[in-house]
């Protein structure tokens, strides 16, 4: 019975996925008999392939087993989906899968230990050694039914006195076995799930678990599978509840756009699925601003399908991240000095994004954003120049005007008119700038930071003029660059 060419398994091992090899495969299925009173459901979590729970499924009877497996990689899950019946794209700490549903649970997890950043290291629960290897025994475990039979294949030191206790608490009959592959030190471990009042007697038990501590320690060394099974089978029992659940809890864009695709566009009942689905929303004492709507919007309060008088529909959903501000402040002394204070403080800025699924609409499928970010936002365009005769528009208010006292001393004197430079400072002039800088500034009006002007003059030995509206917009101050 050949599983797969070899220079394809290799090829998989150097990619970091180690199928079950064929010797030991063939091996522990001669260990499994299938039901003969009904319909058998059997898991892998971790398929890869699907090869091994597909001949795990041809040894019980194909015509009366229903193959589930989940997989993390999308070339592989593809592949399984050819070999078994329901598989799942997905990582299993990432699924609704219903409990007792399996009478098989086939365990070759990945080998590793857990670091702090993992996706499921905060699902793990114990005091030992965090490996990956009990992490998903802890996840996979409830979906075995109470009498269903584990295949367990593993490194032999992951059995530490944790993993040996929850096995010896968790199943019976347990019985341990060298992989006939001695790459990776894999041990293979068969039981029989039962409730903690079954089990046998302590004395037992603790042998049991001794056996597993000594193994895992390398202090004895584990019997190799042997070719012809010498003991009873384990008999996989019939699938006593139905697979409510079984379905991958977050959606990848290639499989919604895979769904989209498989169902010729979207479903019918897409206000169901998208909108507040059994929830009577309560109208307001009385009518919201534009600001409370927006408040409302950016924190998710209202979202779902809406639809407008226009018949306009949208999917609305909003969000809300907090920035940085900076926030400049310059403060003068007797002397004519100017000190600079530079202030970071929290804005929350508000993301809201609305999918256009008007029917009929040209628009219809396009994602409309409404956010003071700078990544969602077109930036404004630089200001048309203005008709001779006609005043500038201001573009912000400038607060209180600040001379330093040697702006001011020219302009007692005659020599320097700070209104010209002024004006084009607040109508988004900015001068003799580099074009970067006046990019900062275009953010800094949607943003609220600070606006930085410089224009060129020839006044008194003094060649350049600066102008500087603070972020919260209370004061616009008008100085030399030796002031600064």
């Amino acid at each position: 019975m050949a599983l797969m060419f070899p220079r394809l398994a290799h090829n998989f091992a150097r990619n970091g996925y180690y199928p079950t090899d064929e010797i030991t495969l063939e091996r522990a299925l001669q260990a499994l008999a299938p039901s003969s009173t009904g319909a058998m459901r059997i898991l892998d979590p971790c398929a890869g392939e699907g090869v091994a729970l597909a001949e795990a499924a041809h040894a019980l009877g194909r015509d009366q087993v229903q193959a589930c497996a989940v997989e993390y990689d999308r070339e592989r899950a593809d592949h399984a989906r050819t070999l078994l019946d329901r598989v799942l794209h997905s990582d299993l700490m990432d699924t609704m899968i219903s409990r007792q549903a399996f009478g098989l649970l086939w365990l070759n997890p990945p080998y590793g230990d857990l670091v702090a950043d993992h996706s499921g290291a905060s699902q793990y629960q114990g005091s030992g050694r965090r490996r990956l290897e009990k992490l998903f025994y802890q996840r996979a475990l409830p979906l075995l039914q109470y009498g269903g039979v584990l295949v367990f294949i593993v490194p032999h030191y992951v059995l530490d006195d944790e993993l040996c206790g929850w096995l010896c608490n968790h199943f019976t009959e347990l019985r341990i076995y060298a992989a006939a592959d001695p790459t990776f030190k894999q041990v293979v471990i068969f039981g029989i799930r039962v409730r903690r009042q079954d089990l046998a007697k302590p004395r037992e038990v603790a042998q049991v678990r001794n056996r597993l501590q000594a193994i895992g320690a390398g202090q004895q060394h584990a019997e190799d599978l042997p070719a012809n099974w010498p003991w009873e089978p384990y008999a996989v029992l019939p699938a006593a509840n139905d697979l409510e659940h079984f379905y991958r809890v977050t959606l990848e864009p290639e499989q919604f756009s895979h769904e989209i695709q498989r169902l010729r566009g979207l479903w019918p009942d897409f206000t169901m699925h998208f909108g507040q689905a059994g929830v009577q929303p309560r109208p307001p004492v009385r009518e919201l601003s534009r600001w409370h709507l927006a408040l409302a919007l950016a924190a998710g309060a209202i979202s779902g399908v809406v639809t407008s008088k226009t018949g306009r529909v949208l999917v609305l959903k909003g969000d809300t991240y907090k920035d940085k501000v900076r926030k400049t402040e310059f403060t003068e002394d007797e002397d004519g000095n100017v000190s600079e204070v530079r202030i970071l403080t929290d804005r929350f800025v508000p993301i809201i994004r609305a999918w256009d699924m008007t029917p009929g609409s040209a628009n219809r499928g396009c994602v409309l954003t409404i956010s003071s970010s700078a990544s969602t936002q077109p930036e404004p365009e630089t200001p048309a120049p203005v008709p001779a005769g006609r005043a500038p528009a201001a573009l912000f208010e400038p607060g209180s005007m600040v001379l330093t006292r040697s702006v001011h001393d020219l302009v007692e004197r005659g020599l320097l008119n700070p209104a010209p430079y002024l004006k084009r400072h607040l109508a988004g002039d900015w001068g003799e700038l580099s074009d970067e800088d006046k990019h900062t500034n275009r953010q800094a009006l949607r943003y609220g930071d600070r606006l930085f002007s410089a224009y060129d003059m020839d006044v008194d030995d003094e060649s350049r003029l600066w102008i500087i509206t603070e972020a919260d917009r209370s004061a616009t101050t008008i100085l030399l660059p030796t002031d600064y």
